[in-house]
């Protein structure tokens, strides 16, 4: 990882052109980062809030519900493109040296640059339903983007560094981010949790970096609006600590087995 930060430059070449090629020959360009998660909010205040009846049960639920996704896509694009990069960039790796960390690394940069655009409608539309924004709900929400991206690195570079001998790796992780979005409070509050499972099993979901993560996202957008009936989780940042320190172990060994596997990566590419 030290060696990324050495060759940053690289690092930002990489980024540019992946999200130049992400709007390479598009008309409307960046706008569509804009159109997507407004349309969705139309389709969610609707389809969800208004037809199935959420709107009734949980508060403001299409802003509770486009904060969750906002995370869960985030990471989601991070791991699955991180795990594929290495195989995508082979022709680069077999040509020349440089840091392969460097790969899974610029694909969390390029999805945290795709994922701006989101967040910030997100906090537009709070704002126009009277969100009023503080240090605590601000850093809440920074804490939870660097958690989810610190998740997505470790994990990137762990499947990443499978997945160039072991393509199976790939459909696994499909799996995983089939079902991120269920296993962390984004269509559902985590009351509905808590009401089904032993309390020890309860702290287990509770240290799941992912579910951490959303928590955050809706304590800094969510909750300052005052939603009716809602009951704050007790311990949050508490949790949020651990699950941070959790995110770090799997950065820890995702570079461990990386390193470990790296010297076979042009001969299995």
């Amino acid at each position: 990882m030290t060696e990324v930060v050495r060759h940053r430059y690289l690092l930002s070449l990489l980024v540019r052109k992946e999200v130049q090629i992400r709007y390479r020959g598009s008309v409307l360009g960046w706008l569509w980062s804009y159109v997507k998660p407004l349309l969705q909010f139309v389709v969610f205040y609707f389809a969800v809030g208004v037809f199935l009846g959420m709107n009734g049960r949980v508060q403001y639920f299409p802003i509770y519900l486009l904060a969750g996704i906002t995370i869960v896509t985030f990471f989601n694009e991070a791991f699955s493109n991180g795990t594929r990069s290495l195989v995508d960039n082979s022709a680069l790796i077999k040509k020349i040296y440089l840091p392969r960390e460097m790969f899974p690394i610029a694909s969390m940069l390029v999805a945290a640059v795709n994922a701006l655009p989101q967040i910030l409608v997100v906090m537009v539309i709070a704002l126009f339903f009277g969100w009023h924004p503080t240090v605590l709900s601000i850093a809440a929400i920074l804490f939870a983007l660097v958690m989810v991206a610190v998740l997505a690195s470790g994990l990137s570079l762990l499947f990443g560094a499978i997945n160039v001998s072991f393509r199976d790796a790939e459909s696994f992780v499909e799996i995983i981010v089939m079902v991120a979005i269920w296993a962390s409070p984004v269509m559902y509050e985590w009351t509905a949790v808590a009401n089904v499972v032993p309390a020890w099993m309860f702290d287990l979901y509770r240290v799941n970096p992912l579910t951490s993560a959303v928590e955050l996202f809706h304590y800094g957008i969510w909750w300052p609006l005052g939603p009716d009936n809602a009951t704050p989780q007790p311990g949050l940042w508490m949790f949020a600590g651990i699950a941070f320190l959790i995110t770090l172990v799997f950065l820890a060994f995702g570079q461990f087995v990386f390193r470990r596997l790296e010297g076979r990566f042009a001969q299995d590419l």
